[in-house]
């Protein structure tokens, strides 16, 4: 299926340029915020309390903060969960109290408060589980950056392969620089939804690699700059579509997800958009800086090769 019933001409390379330099601004930002203020983690790497209760009507999450915060439990979470009247409560782990006690309190508060309030499950996840699972987390994130660096230098290349690692960190750092500076809660859906998105923004960059590379062999007389914009405009209107259909999704769990899905939905949102920039911007734009030439790609005839294929 095709959007464009003919080949679109925009000349994306003539604002590379300017796209590098926006793309390294953020990505400062993004670094000085990682470091200085880093993430608001949830309880599953900082470990701490969960709580889900549900309540006989619907009922105000500024209410039931309220009620927690008059109780003695002020740094807390309240969020509804699948409908008005299921409630979770995370709290952070409390220095000398039990997480079953913290657990308890915040039923009984609930219950003084609104008569008719159930307890449905509690989770509790201790500081060093949580440790492990951050540490492990980091593992994970970095294996997988690894091993599409490897595929990279192997499939590419060097110049090209270049340009979709310099994709895949900036795409990674925008995402997580996103989740530091706003502050919204880093846990292990939104690290999942990282992973998903390192995927498609290499398949995405993949692409349009793969067609700079049939055009190096097709368009013998273009210049590389003309072979790259022609590369991005002939695979357009798949990025698009791929991109579109992702997206719908991504709003489909954002809307109706809840909040346990919030954060996963936001991070693939965000990723899949600066996934599709970076493919053109970063990745095609990078190796073309680098130097990338149809040298690279088309194998020189070794002397006397022709003379021997054409033996009878």
């Amino acid at each position: 299926m095709e959007i464009f019933k003919s080949t679109s001409r925009v000349n994306f390379m003539r604002v590379r340029k300017l796209a590098i330099g926006a793309s390294a601004i953020v990505i400062a930002l993004a670094i000085v915020s990682l470091a200085v203020q880093g993430f608001k983690y949830g309880i599953e790497f900082t470990g701490g309390v969960v709580v889900e209760v549900t309540y006989p009507e619907a009922v105000s999450t500024r209410q039931i903060r309220a009620t927690l915060t008059a109780a003695g439990f002020e740094d807390q979470t309240v969020q509804q969960f699948g409908s008005p009247t299921d409630i979770v409560v995370r709290l952070p782990p409390k220095a000398g109290e039990a997480s079953k006690e913290v657990a308890k309190g915040v039923v009984t508060a609930l219950q003084a408060a609104t008569p008719g309030v159930q307890e449905k499950r509690v989770t509790t996840v201790g500081p060093q589980v949580g440790s492990q699972l951050r540490t492990q987390g980091t593992l994970a994130l970095l294996v997988a950056l690894l091993l599409i660096f490897v595929y990279l230098m192997v499939r590419y290349e060097w110049r090209f392969a270049l340009g979709g690692i310099f994709a895949t960190l900036h795409d990674l750092f925008i995402v997580m620089g996103v989740f530091s500076i706003t502050g919204w809660e880093f846990n292990l859906n939104v690290l999942a939804a990282i992973l998903a998105m390192l995927g498609y923004s290499v398949n995405d960059t993949v692409v349009i690699f793969d067609r700079i590379r049939e055009n190096f062999h097709r368009m013998r007389r273009g210049s590389v700059y003309e072979i790259v914009n022609v590369s991005v405009n002939q695979t357009l209107s798949r990025t698009i579509m791929t991109a579109g259909m992702t997206m719908l999704v991504v709003i489909a769990l954002l809307v109706v997800g809840g909040p346990p899905l919030r954060g996963f939905s936001i991070a693939l949102a965000i990723g899949i958009t600066v996934g599709t920039y970076s493919s053109i911007y970063i990745a095609s734009a990078s190796a073309y800086m680098l130097g990338a030439s149809r040298q690279h790609f088309i194998k020189k005839k070794k002397p006397g090769a022709e003379a021997e294929n054409n033996q009878p």
